[in-house]
């Protein structure tokens, strides 16, 4: 029995074998430009959330956008993979860590080397980042649990785009435009009546419509969360923490 559950185990994590996050863990000391640009590809899509932490650690913007050009920089130029663990840290876990160490090595030294030089690895946008910061309460979230929303948001908004990405190729760009805002959220009574007269459908179609919508997206937000784990397990705990996200 216990042969058994362990090829199952080892079939069900065979899918993580070419995600992004497990060729940057998979090359740990070696020089891969593969394992490089699956890194960079993760990083540029979840920088967001090391900004929003740091600023509500207090960080002014500008300190922010350098720390975070600068952790970057150390992140893709000096390897700093060496201890990655593949069965033990997820992404989202190494990148915030990481973070965290990097900011207290680099207190204690001096401000332009703290800060990156003012260099730019990435082109991040920072405005956009900005412009989240200020609409979060200042008093509710800590630093942490912000980073953890703000890593749920990203995913989730990945997976939108995706989903939009999918539709309009498909040619039903006007059926996604009108049922977005829907698609994680119950509708108010007659929503689909007007969808439908709007769209020239059936009610029954738009809700049928509206149904896979929903598939998909959940099927987009669980492939999205796939490129930053190894393992089955460490997926459904970030799917778990994902939800878990929105309740704080």
């Amino acid at each position: 029995m216990q042969k058994d559950s362990t090829s199952r185990d080892s079939f069900r994590d065979a899918q993580f074998a070419t995600t992004r996050w497990t060729m940057v863990v998979a090359a740990g000391q070696e020089d891969s430009p593969g394992a490089r640009q699956a890194l960079e590809f993760l990083c540029r899509r979840y920088w967001s959330p090391l900004y929003l932490y740091l600023r509500r650690r207090g960080y002014d913007r500008s300190w922010a956008e350098d720390s975070v050009q600068g952790f970057f920089a150390h992140l893709l130029e000096k390897r700093g993979l060496r201890s990655v663990k593949p069965q033990k840290y997820r992404f989202r876990s190494f990148l915030l860590a990481s973070l965290k160490n990097f900011m207290a090595d680099e207190w204690r030294r001096a401000q332009t080397e703290r800060r990156g030089g003012g260099r730019r690895i990435l082109p991040l946008e920072f405005d956009q980042a900005e412009a989240s910061y200020s609409l979060e309460p200042s008093d509710r979230l800590s630093a942490d649990k912000l980073f953890d929303r703000s890593w749920a948001m990203t995913v989730i908004a990945q997976a939108m785009e995706a989903l939009r990405r999918e539709y309009a190729g498909a040619g039903k760009g006007d059926l996604f435009e009108q049922l977005k805002d829907h698609i994680t959220t119950e509708p108010e009574a007659g929503f689909y009546r007007e969808s439908a007269a709007r769209l020239d459908m059936s009610e029954g179609a738009v809700r049928v419509a509206a149904h896979r919508l929903r598939r998909r997206l959940r099927e987009l937000i669980r492939g999205e969360i796939t490129e930053t784990v190894t393992t089955t397990e460490q997926l459904e705990e970030e799917i778990g923490d994902l939800f878990a996200a929105f309740e704080q």
